[in-house]
């Protein structure tokens, strides 16, 4: 597997910038655009969680298991929201795509889809990923058609997988995109990319 690169990946709607401290106030800002941290199945942190939020992805990103993200619009400029692949496993040359959110501004427009496309692309094309793995809760059903709707398949439910905050057990849904089957998913991602005329 290639090493992690740390470098910006640039699209056409969206920059994902390497995460930095720097991003803490715009995220805070960010994370207030429909108050995101208030759906009990999400774990989009609250503004007052945001400095811990990305110091723990600066952890992970130092011990090579994440390579974590802030989402600028290229539009307005602003920070959006944040993406992370996550849980990498060079050894098996597995990743996840996870800790996705944006503010309700950039939510059903192009940026969430164009996000995925380069980072599916630097998964599979720059680390050389078998496969990529993407989970969310059993009661996120929005978040659960969104990830079919990327060509992602669905492999199972780790039942009581994890005990979170507020002391509730989730059932954790894991889909999975193969490499081999990366080329049609980029090509149905390009397509749903161009019909957004405009990604706000």
């Amino acid at each position: 597997m290639a090493s992690a690169d740390l470098s910006a990946l640039t699209g056409e709607h969206v920059v994902l910038e390497p995460l930095g401290l720097e991003h803490i106030s715009a995220l805070m800002l960010a994370v207030t655009d429909g108050k995101l941290w208030e759906l009990w199945y999400t774990s989009v942190p609250n503004p007052d969680e945001v400095a811990a939020y990305v110091e723990k992805a600066l952890r992970q990103q130092q011990a090579g298991s994440a390579i974590p993200f802030a989402v600028r619009c290229r539009q307005s400029g602003d920070i959006v929201g944040a993406t992370r692949i996550c849980n990498i496993e060079p050894e098996n040359r597995r990743m996840e795509i996870g800790y996705t959110w944006y503010a309700s501004r950039a939510q059903r427009t192009g940026i969430n889809t164009e996000t995925k496309l380069l980072l599916l692309g630097h998964c599979f094309e720059t680390l050389n990923a078998i496969a990529v793995e993407f989970r969310t809760h059993w009661h996120n059903q929005a978040s659960r058609q969104a990830i079919a709707r990327l060509g992602a398949r669905q492999d199972g439910v780790l039942r009581n997988h994890k005990i979170l905050a507020d002391g509730t057990i989730r059932d954790t849904v894991v889909f999975s995109i193969l490499d081999r089957e990366w080329p049609v998913v980029k090509q149905d991602l390009c397509f749903r990319l161009r019909r957004h005329a405009s990604p706000g």
